[in-house]
């Protein structure tokens, strides 16, 4: 038998038959590369993968761009990876419903960190809220660049009017890497508060999430 069918096999024996948090994050993505490239020694290449971008989240939260520069990543493991990703953004999305989100801030940030930490652009998501607090839609508002997003207030409010949201939170991220406000993002968020307090819809937070953080304006007493 070839011996990388013979270590392929008692990866796998072994991941079923023991306590899966004792997998190392290459064990861990080599088993998911085996899904997409089953006759080939994958081994180097998660290897490989987590040496590049130096975490597990941040390998499978990689845009699918960023993981084709790799050399032994096709297509086929781009959607696999891509699939593992979406499927934990989903698992940590239903912690958000049917339950006011004042209660749920640590899941909140959890789960925009795993939408947004790793993108390479700027991204602007608003979370739209019932009278309740309870989600009602949670969508992106802008793709901008490496360093910003552009962000139009008319444009949040009067989404949040065709929804019937009775209160928002703000999120974008970071790909620097640093999670610190600009004034640029504090000017706006007060622009957004000012015209969202005169609809009668509540800002309750503006939350910058990156590879190494977050930073909530609440928390921090900005608003």
């Amino acid at each position: 038998m070839d011996h990388r069918i013979g270590h392929r096999k008692r990866l796998r024996e072994r991941f079923l038959e023991s306590d899966h948090s004792k997998f190392s994050d290459y064990e861990l993505i080599e088993l998911i590369l085996q899904l997409a490239q089953p006759r080939k020694d994958v081994k180097p290449l998660a290897k490989g993968l987590l040496s590049h971008f130096k975490r597990f989240g941040a390998v499978i939260g990689a845009e699918a761009g960023e993981l084709a520069k790799i050399k032994g990543i096709g297509t086929t493991s781009i959607t696999v990876l891509k699939l593992i990703h979406e499927s934990l953004c989903r698992l940590l999305q239903e912690d958000l419903l049917d339950k006011p989100l004042l209660n749920s801030g640590e899941k909140v940030i959890a789960y925009c960190r795993s939408r947004m930490a790793y993108l390479s652009k700027e991204q602007f998501r608003i979370l739209f809220l019932n009278k309740k607090n309870v989600l009602i839609k949670d969508e992106v508002q802008q793709t901008g660049t490496i360093d910003q997003a552009v962000i139009y207030p008319r444009e949040v409010i009067q989404r949040s009017l065709d929804l019937g949201a009775s209160a928002i939170i703000l999120i974008h991220n970071h790909p620097s890497g640093n999670s610190m406000p600009s004034q640029a993002d504090i000017s706006i968020t007060y622009q957004i508060r000012d015209i969202a307090n005169m609809m009668n819809i509540a800002l309750h937070d503006h939350i910058i999430v990156s590879t190494k953080g977050f930073f909530s304006m609440k928390e921090h007493n900005i608003i």
